[in-house]
């Protein structure tokens, strides 16, 4: 068997390289560890926040029974080496939960402002319904506790 020359020949060579071996303990190894992943989600994380990690879960298994799955991504990617597939959609998946996180923290900021000026509005309406009540609103509240 002659060794292949030139560009094509590392084309050769990284494509079989790209192949993804697992053995079959990795794989029930694999299996095993993203069902106990996917269970803590279901367990821990409100429904809001477990679908993306859910989601997360299962690929994982899904790359756990089906080692090919990755070299076909790869291929629809039109990426040769598997790494370099399953980095990108490794980094693609934090982006998305980088902005869904951004999303929930600037409704959940919004919330609050609008909680506090709510609050501040109650808390002026009832000093101004004890001023007219005769009584400073110190004396009010201690009488409440």
């Amino acid at each position: 068997m002659s060794l292949p020359s030139g560009a094509s020949g590392l084309a050769l060579a990284a494509a079989e390289d790209a192949k993804v071996h697992l053995t079959s303990q990795t794989r029930i190894l694999a299996a095993i560890l993203a069902l106990a992943f996917v269970a803590l989600i279901l367990d821990r994380l409100q429904e809001r926040f477990s679908v993306v990690w859910f989601v997360a879960g299962l690929g994982m298994l899904a790359g756990a029974a089906f080692p090919g799955l990755l070299e076909f991504v790869a291929d629809l990617m039109g990426v040769r080496d598997t790494n370099v597939a399953l980095f990108s959609i490794v980094l693609l998946f934090l982006l998305g939960l980088a902005l869904n996180f951004s999303v929930i923290m600037s409704r959940q900021a919004a919330q609050i402002t609008r909680l506090a000026q709510e609050r501040a509005i109650e808390r002026a309406r009832e000093q101004a319904a004890g001023e007219h009540n005769g009584g400073p609103p110190a004396e009010r509240q201690s009488s409440r506790s």
